[in-house]
């Protein structure tokens, strides 16, 4: 196959959740023969830190930002220590003087898939950075490469195992299951979610599904479409069946709007976020 994760990228923070989404990228490096980086931010670049302790009136002391690169370091040599224990062969490590957003962003470019982690309600640890709210939507929306969402306590389950990917006719949801192709390709059956299509038939045409379930089988996939009418949100329909059928994986386009559209819309990449109980991959 051609369409093979083959540089995968995943935050490191070491932050308490950092365990579960290095399980998964290091179980989709070692299926797909990946290169895995892990990628560290000091949380502020030099310049910044420079500016920030001049405009306080306080001397730049060259050792506190040192400081913040040490310890940087500290969290990728654990990273590589563990991606070997876990037996992923091909380890590389990055540390960008910048904050966690513009790092991931810029590393996106060059791998087919980032990892990250749901964001946590958890305060920050002891000697660890402050967590960025909302990086899973920054890094799907502003940047070039599909994210894998992982949640917290994942503990390598089977990806994909069986996936659910809801398919709108949009360009959102096109984008976000061609990316995720290497890996529908390999589950063991794809649930292809069309939900409410009467809403938007000029997208769906007489068979709901049916031209993209076609699209999917000819890349391998085993494709059953499940036609949904509810009143229930679309994250919450697509969080209940994959919890019904067992699933993998989730996948779905990462949509934004204004604040109104969205109160419109129910928010659904927000509480697909929130809710997913196994990992989500969103591409905008």
């Amino acid at each position: 196959m051609s369409d093979l994760f083959k540089t995968i990228v995943v935050h490191i923070d070491g932050s308490a959740c950092q365990e579960s989404r290095l399980r998964a990228a290091a179980l989709l490096a070692i299926k797909h023969d990946a290169h895995l980086v892990g990628s560290a931010a000091t949380g502020i670049s030099w310049m910044d830190y420079s500016l920030l302790t001049g405009s306080m009136a306080i001397p730049v002391v060259a050792d506190d930002f040192q400081g913040m690169r040490d310890a940087a370091a500290e969290r990728l040599e654990a990273f590589r220590l563990a991606a070997s224990q876990l037996g992923v062969e091909s380890i590389e490590t990055r540390l960008i003087e910048d904050d966690p957003r513009y790092a991931l962003l810029l590393q996106a470019r060059y791998a087919d898939l980032v990892v990250l982690s749901q964001d946590s309600e958890a305060p920050p640890e002891p000697g660890l950075a402050a967590r960025q709210r909302g990086l899973p939507e920054h890094v799907a929306m502003r940047g070039a490469r599909p994210v894998l969402v992982v949640p917290d306590g994942y503990q390598g389950d089977p990806i994909p195992g069986i996936a659910v990917a809801g398919w709108d006719g949009g360009t959102q949801s096109l984008r976000a299951i061609t990316a995720a192709l290497p890996l529908l390709a390999r589950a063991a059956a794809v649930k292809l979610a069309v939900i409410n299509p009467d809403m938007l038939s000029e997208l769906h045409g007489e068979q709901p599904g049916a031209d993209m379930a076609l699209y999917l089988a000819r890349h391998g996939a085993q494709v059953e479409v499940v036609v949904e009418r509810t009143r229930a949100t679309v994250g919450a329909t697509l969080c209940a069946l994959a919890r019904d059928c067992g699933a993998g994986l989730m996948v779905s386009g990462a949509f934004g709007h204004s604040r109104y559209r969205e109160w419109m819309l129910g928010g659904t990449t927000r509480e697909l976020l929130e809710r997913a109980r196994v990992p989500l991959l969103i591409a905008h």
